[in-house]
């Protein structure tokens, strides 16, 4: 039943792609498949723009290599195997680093490494932590020269099986990366991408991803030529509008289907139920993958926000809105900055060939186009960011994303866009509608900020700051009394 009804609210897109498979955009213009395709478009220039660079990879190396050496100097036959979406190339220019150390322990010894890593410097001093009453223990930390995040456990070998299948998801579904960089990016933004803050972590948002695909009524949704940007919105649509959260939940294995969480929870252990974003975890069918989802309810509203801005951005009504032929689709619900260019500007300067005058594939292997466009309407308020003398401007840990190389920002002048088009945001509430985003812009222009590519021994030069998260999201009114089935 409620498979059909996704079937039934998702026909209304399917005069979009009854003949978009290659986007010829003379079709269907009445509908708005020229602006679809040009949501695509954008989608893909983001995703060419994001994806992870040779140098940027090999900084990440190193800060891997650092760890590796505490560990072996403490226990030379341990073993330390990287996971996570660094080891799947799904990662963001500011995500952390995921690290599993395997060996032997009566205990294990997450304090003796913390005081390891403290003693050698590798870890910023104020930024390690360890959670040993979690779920995984885990040691947190940022690495002290170049402020990547890196999360360190110990014995859990289920996070290297999920990234072999999540590499084996990306084969058979190569339009998979592009959504989910696109859907890490906006839950970056709005602080809902931390478990351990209640949000959705990228296993998570990928498995949604795959369940999406899988149980999608296209055919060719494996096809490498389908509209992303359909694909964007009827996700945002299923999860945001429909998917019955109370009631049911996410099964990957054998082709995968919806359960329902009455049946689930007759073989769970008394006083056990399932959780609110239920995904049975492919690898380990007994394991919640949700399960500390806490705040999944508050990301239900931020992807039923980005279904009602999308839609109407492609509606046939959007081309009568000011500036609509400038303004980005995608840059509706994508806040972006200049930071996190000026910080990978940093690591291209430091870790770059210098000799290499040919543009870099990047790590997923897309050919980068031009440079990070002026964005003039993105500067965060004063008190979200501290500013070091003769550095690059600070790169945030999460709400602060560069736009794509063929795309300027704008202020949003839709009628649905958030309220604010200053150029400062609100930091009062990451996750509400009315956050200020801003918009790309589908002109291109080449400009980036300004660059100091001096450096010193190790790379030592103008180190960019990092801020830490420091938001609180609002209580969200629970919407799940509601029958999300009808």
């Amino acid at each position: 039943m409620f498979f059909l009804t996704h079937v039934i609210h998702s026909l209304r897109f399917f005069f979009f792609l009854l003949h978009s498979t290659s986007f010829p955009c003379c079709a269907l213009i009445s509908y708005g498949c020229c602006v679809l395709c040009r949501l695509h478009e954008e989608i893909s220039d983001f995703y060419e723009y994001i994806s992870p660079r040779p140098e940027e990879e090999k900084m990440r190396l190193e800060v891997v290599d650092r760890i590796k050496g505490v560990i072996y100097d403490l226990w030379p036959s341990a073993e330390v195997q990287v996971f996570g979406s660094f080891s799947t190339g799904l990662y963001l220019p500011t995500s952390d680093i995921d690290l599993v150390v395997f060996g032997k322990w009566e205990t294990l010894p997450l304090w003796t490494l913390e005081e390891a890593l403290r003693k050698r410097n590798v870890a910023d001093e104020n930024s390690i932590k360890v959670l040993d009453k979690a779920t995984v223990p885990i040691i947190k930390l940022t690495d002290s020269f170049t402020e990547v995040k890196v999360d360190i456990s110990f014995n859990v070998k289920s996070g290297v099986k999920a990234a072999r299948l999540i590499k084996e998801f990306k084969e058979k579904y190569p339009v998979l990366p592009y959504l989910v960089l696109v859907l890490k990016q906006f839950l970056l933004q709005r602080d809902l991408n931390e478990v351990f803050t209640g949000g959705i972590g990228s296993y998570s948002l990928f498995l949604m991803a795959v369940s999406f695909l899988q149980l999608h009524y296209r055919e060719d949704v494996c096809s490498p030529n389908i509209n992303i940007g359909v694909l964007l919105i009827e996700f945002f649509e299923l999860y945001g509008r429909h998917f019955n959260y109370l009631k049911t939940g996410i099964r990957i294995k054998d082709g995968g289907c919806y359960v329902a969480k009455d049946e689930v929870q007759k073989n769970m252990m008394d006083g056990y139920r399932p959780s609110m974003l239920y995904i049975e975890d492919p690898l380990q069918p007994d394991n919640d993958v949700g399960r500390s989802s806490y705040g999944a309810m508050q990301v239900k509203q931020a992807f039923d926000y980005a279904y009602v801005v999308l839609s109407h951005a492609v509606s046939p009504i959007a081309k009568y809105y000011p500036n609509n032929e400038t303004e980005s689709i995608l840059g509706r619900i994508i806040r972006v900055t200049q930071e996190v260019d000026e910080y990978r500007e940093w690591i291209r300067s430091n870790w770059g060939n210098p000799s290499q005058n040919e543009l870099p594939l990047n790590r997923n292997d897309v050919t980068l186009s031009q440079q990070l466009d002026e964005c003039n309407n993105n500067v965060p308020d004063d008190d979200d960011v501290v500013v070091l003398p003769s550095a690059p401007h600070s790169k945030t840990s999460s709400n602060s994303s560069s736009p794509s190389p063929s795309l300027r920002s704008s202020p949003s002048s839709s009628p649905l866009s958030p309220s604010s088009s200053s150029s400062t945001s609100s930091s009062s509430d990451a996750v509400s509608p009315t956050d200020t985003q801003a918009g790309f812009s589908h002109h291109k222009s080449g400009h980036h900020g300004q660059q100091s590519s001096s450096s010193t021994k190790g790379h030592q030069s103008n180190k960019p700051h990092h801020q830490g998260n420091s938001k609180k999201r609002k209580n969200v009114r629970d919407s799940t009394q509601e029958d999300l089935c009808r």
